[in-house]
């Protein structure tokens, strides 16, 4: 089954991490990305660039609004996500538990699948 780790951080303290604090973060998510396509569970990961390059969209009532980053409204920011292929539920928790980023953010894990169910 596939799950998808969301890295969920706060915008504000992401923007204000000193440069060698960010590095040595990314190092540590680098390592633990390399692990896990070594031991076969990492399908697809990407980091996200900061929301202040980031633009949103919406349509409602058929007028569309384009609003540009920084998104200060928002609190908390998709930092990142890691595309595992797990046997069950409880291995990808595992696998979040083991994610570097649950010190400094949340860490989401969701099971890929359709997002209605028509229940």
């Amino acid at each position: 089954m596939a799950y998808l780790l969301l890295i969920i951080e706060s915008g504000e303290e992401r923007r204000n991490r000193p440069a060698k604090e960010g590095r040595l973060a990314m190092e540590r998510m680098n390592r633990f990305n390399e692990d896990l396509k070594a031991r076969g569970i990492c399908k697809a990961s990407e980091s996200l660039r900061s929301d202040a390059e980031g633009v949103r969209i919406a349509v409602r009532g058929g007028r569309r609004t384009v609003s540009d980053g920084p998104f200060t409204e928002t609190k908390e920011i998709v930092g990142g996500f890691f595309l595992l292929d797990c046997q069950t539920k409880e291995q990808a928790l595992a696998i979040a538990n083991e994610c570097p980023a649950a010190e400094w953010a949340t860490v989401e894990v969701r099971e890929v699948g359709p997002c209605y169910d028509g229940g």
